[in-house]
């Protein structure tokens, strides 16, 4: 079956935005943590008439001033752009899940309890006190919810969400 310009297909993720008060600390956990690798070191975006000047004005709406950039990659290959934005604020309450938007994001790692560790050893902290099983005593599938070190949430499973959810994770 060929796909038209009118059928769906699955589209492949790009990258991701992450927000965050300090963008040398934030690299640095995110490369020696996470283990993604730096593409772009941080660079200054400066409100002006050049392209990407006006391509942030587009999106911010003016005023905007500056803000700082680095440009990350995960092992998969998915970028993660990290921002430091000036007079950058954090929420008194970071996990908002009911409203609408992106509430967290997820890694993979086959020892979610090391890498856990290693999160909370590096300034993040558990959302959980312990791993939860999918399938207890019958499927080594786990996972945990955490904060990094700026309050972003994200969450690490041990194994991949096709075959969590396709083996019935809610059954």
């Amino acid at each position: 079956m060929s796909c038209s310009s009118n059928s769906p297909y699955p589209r492949t993720f790009s990258h991701i935005g992450i927000s965050v008060p300090d963008l040398e600390k934030a690299v640095k956990f995110y490369t020696e943590v996470l283990g993604w690798y730096l593409i772009m070191k941080p660079t200054t975006i400066t409100e002006d008439d050049s392209a990407i000047g006006e391509m942030c004005t587009d999106v911010f709406g003016a005023g905007w001033d500056k803000f700082r950039i680095a440009h990350l990659s995960t092992g998969d290959r998915v970028g993660v752009e990290i921002f430091e934005f000036k007079n950058q604020q954090n929420p008194d309450n970071n996990f908002e899940y009911w409203k609408t938007g992106i509430f967290h994001f997820c890694v993979q790692d086959p020892n979610v309890e090391a890498l856990a560790d290693k999160i909370v050893e590096a300034g993040g902290k558990k959302r959980m006190d312990k791993p939860r099983y999918y399938y207890p005593g019958e499927k080594p599938y786990r996972m945990i919810y955490m904060e990094d070190p700026f309050g972003n949430i994200l969450e690490i499973y041990s194994h991949s969400y096709e075959l969590i959810y396709s083996s019935g994770a809610y059954d």
